[in-house]
C-alpha cells in the first residue's frame, strides 16, 4: 500500500505533534492529579456519553469553534481510556490507532488494493466483511444494547436488510421532513394516551428481532 500524503491542511504527525502532546499530558495527569488517578473505565462512562452528545449539539449548531472544542473533549476520552489500559499493561493508544487503521484498510480493499473495484452495494459488503471477521452467525450480533431505541431500530433494520434475513419490512420511500413529523406526532399521541412511546417502540423492536432470529434459524 502506497503511503498517502496528509489531506490539505492536515499536518504530518510526529513526536512534536499536538496528538503526541495530549498523550504526554494525560500520562502526567494520571500520575499527578488525584482525581485523574482514581478514574476507571466505568467511572468515565457517563462522561463519554455526555461528550458525544455535546459533539452532536455542536454539529447541529454548525459552529466550528464549538465543534473543534467538543471533538477535543471526545478525543480526551479516547486518550484517557487508553492511558488507563496502558497503566494496567493491557493496551496503549498506539494499539488503538493501529487496530482501527488495520480495520479500515481491511474493510476497504477497493481503495487500498490496486485493481480492485468498489462493490455495487458498499453497505452490504462492509457488513459481510465484518460478519466474516467476527464469525457472527446472526445479523443482530454486535449491536450495542446501550443505543437509544431509535438508533438501535435503525441498526437492526439496516443489518437485517443487508444480511437478507427474509423478514418483511416496509420500504416505501419517505422524506426526512415527513419522518420527523410522523415520529413527533406519534410521540405526542402516545403521551396524550398515557403510552410510553420509548418502551412501546422497544417492545415492537424486540418482537421484530425475534422474527429475525426465527427467520435466520429456519433459513
Amino acid at each position: 500500500m502506497t503511503a498517502q500524503p496528509p489531506a490539505p491542511g492536515q499536518p504530518e504527525l510526529g513526536e512534536d505533534s499536538q496528538l503526541a502532546r495530549l498523550v504526554r499530558i494525560m500520562h502526567q495527569l494520571r500520575s499527578g492529579c488525584p482525581w485523574d488517578a482514581e478514574q476507571t473505565h466505568r467511572s468515565l462512562a457517563t462522561y463519554l456519553v455526555e461528550e458525544t452528545g455535546e459533539v452532536l449539539d455542536a454539529i447541529e449548531a454548525g459552529d466550528d469553534t464549538d465543534l473543534r472544542e467538543e471533538l477535543g473533549d471526545l478525543l480526551l476520552q479516547v486518550v484517557f481510556h487508553s492511558e488507563i489500559a496502558a497503566g494496567e499493561g493491557r493496551f496503549t493508544i498506539e494499539d488503538v490507532a493501529a487496530g482501527i487503521s488495520d480495520k479500515l484498510v481491511r474493510r476497504h480493499p477497493y481503495v487500498f488494493d490496486q485493481g480492485s473495484q468498489p462493490p455495487d452495494d458498499i453497505d452490504a459488503s462492509w457488513e459481510a466483511r465484518k460478519r466474516a471477521e467476527k464469525g457472527r452467525t446472526s445479523a443482530l450480533e454486535g449491536i450495542a444494547e446501550h443505543l437509544s431505541v431509535l438508533a438501535r431500530a435503525t441498526k437492526v433494520t439496516s443489518r437485517s436488510r443487508n444480511h437478507h434475513v427474509g423478514v418483511a419490512m416496509d420500504d416505501e420511500p419517505i422524506g426526512a421532513d415527513e419522518v420527523g413529523q410522523q415520529i413527533l406526532s406519534l410521540v405526542q399521541r402516545a403521551q396524550a394516551s398515557g403510552v410510553d412511546a420509548d418502551q412501546a417502540t422497544r417492545d415492537a423492536l424486540r418482537a421484530f428481532e425475534r422474527r429475525v432470529i426465527e427467520a435466520e434459524a429456519t433459513g
